[in-house]
């Protein structure tokens, strides 16, 4: 909601005010696409229940229903052959308080929650060797929970729409590093792994006390920033248990986007920096030192961790409409932390989402993505010494871990109002991070339906 109502404050443009002089960097006619757009399923399975909606949306309520299935299995390299399934069954409810309550002062205040059920099993673990890489989205760095309690926050715009915040229990990677085409695809949701995989980032169905400060300073640039209390990864997998939650820091996000229109056809572009400063200590990804080197190698002190990117995707062409979804999109991106204490020190990423490439067939989606994870060199250093010392380089690991990459492959087809399956594939070269497993060629199918 938040990027659909943001106005300006100056009428006028930035960086974009150097293109051509037809250029405008933001129309009122051309609609921001929903953050979940694969979820969002072209419409809903029981059109009847439009007129009942409609009515709660008038009383200050609306809800979203939404079953996400994901089958992936492993044909070839790996551990073994084997496929895994998991799901996501999902309400997402919006409360407009000043309708519900007709209270005045809370006019313009909405309450977002999300509660859900995750059920599964990984297949990067379970055959293909691979931990540290998720290769479905909705199975998650959190498992599975039975009902968990994701986003729950408050959300209001002042100024005539020109500021906007939130606050209250957030996913970060709802707000930064993020996309509508990362989401389509499964290694990518809800944000680059490199963002992901630390503690500091609390990552979709996880929440973190918070609040973000969005501002449009012109028509083509979008200013995020916000303050959230960090903690580890939650032994409570509920999300509803905030008393035992353990806290260790903050961390202060911010993030600038360019988002110019090129062209006759009005071609829009996302151009992302973000930066972000974690302070809670983290340990030297190093890890156990032997003996026989304790004299020579030392362990670096604990402390805080950096994140620093660069996004982009761009429509190259347009097809079947003026919204920001309507047509072809080439993207890349560029994750860096703190190499010495952060799982991954680097992440690199391109690819293309591309609408109606097949004739007869408009709306249909096929999307393509090569990642590159790079382990930190302290992992790595850290190994190779257990190693030559004879002794256990961890867990699930056969030899020193340097790095991995995947490409992936989808075609999204809409069959209907409300439901949209996805053939899916990937390639996993250097499963867990070393040559030792083979690469893994795997196949599956994606199932969204929105009631």
């Amino acid at each position: 909601m938040a990027e659909d109502r943001l106005e300006s404050l100056f009428n006028t443009e930035s960086i974009s005010s150097l293109l051509n002089n037809n250029e405008d960097a933001l129309r009122r006619g051309d609609v921001s696409a929903g953050y979940y757009v694969s979820e969002q399923a072209f419409g809903n399975l029981v059109p009847a229940l439009k007129p009942f909606r409609e009515r709660l949306a008038n009383h200050g309520f609306s809800f979203e229903l939404t079953y996400k299935g994901e089958g992936m299995g492993n044909m070839s390299g790996g551990l073994s052959k084997g496929m895994d399934y998991t799901h996501e069954v999902r309400i997402a409810m919006l409360f407009d308080l000043g309708k519900l309550t007709k209270w005045e002062p809370l006019n313009g205040w909405f309450l977002h929650g999300i509660v859900m059920n995750r059920e599964g099993r990984q297949v990067g673990w379970d055959h293909v060797g691979e931990r540290n890489v998720l290769l479905t989205e909705v199975w998650s760095i959190h498992g599975p929970a039975a009902a968990r309690l994701a986003d729950l926050y408050v959300e209001k715009s002042f100024l005539n729409n020109r500021i906007n915040i939130n606050l209250g229990r957030i996913a970060l990677t709802h707000t930064y590093s993020t996309s509508v085409l990362l989401c389509t695809f499964m290694t990518m949701c809800s944000a680059p792994m490199a963002i992901r995989e630390p503690a500091g980032w609390s990552v979709y169905p996880k929440t973190s006390w918070g609040g973000t400060f969005r501002i449009r300073p012109t028509r083509d640039l979008i200013l995020r920033t916000g303050v959230y209390r960090i903690g580890p990864k939650a032994v409570d997998n509920t999300g509803w248990a905030w008393g035992s939650e353990p806290y260790t820091g903050l961390q202060t996000p911010v993030e600038l986007t360019w988002e110019p229109f090129f062209g006759e056809r009005k071609l829009p572009g996302h151009y992302k920096i973000g930066y972000a400063h974690d302070t809670s200590p983290y340990a030297d990804m190093i890890g156990v030192i032997p003996p026989a080197f304790a004299g020579s190698v030392h362990k670096h002190k604990e402390k805080p961790r950096d994140t620093f990117y660069i996004e982009t995707d761009q429509m190259v062409y347009r097809s079947h409409g003026q919204h920001q979804m309507a047509g072809g999109y080439v993207l890349a991106g560029f994750i860096h932390n703190t190499p010495s204490n952060s799982t991954f020190s680097n992440e690199f990423y391109a690819g293309a989402s591309l609408l109606g490439i097949i004739p007869g067939r408009p709306f249909d989606r096929f999307g393509v993505m090569y990642s590159y994870y790079q382990l930190s060199p302290r992992t790595t250093y850290g190994q190779q010494l257990r190693q030559m010392a004879g002794m256990s380089m961890g867990a699930y690991v056969n030899a020193p871990q340097t790095h991995s990459a995947i490409l992936e492959a989808y075609y999204g087809i809409p069959i209907m109002p409300g439901l949209v399956i996805t053939p899916e594939f990937e390639y996993m070269m250097r499963p867990g991070e070393t040559s030792v497993i083979p690469n893994a060629v795997l196949a599956g199918l994606k199932v969204i339906s929105a009631l």
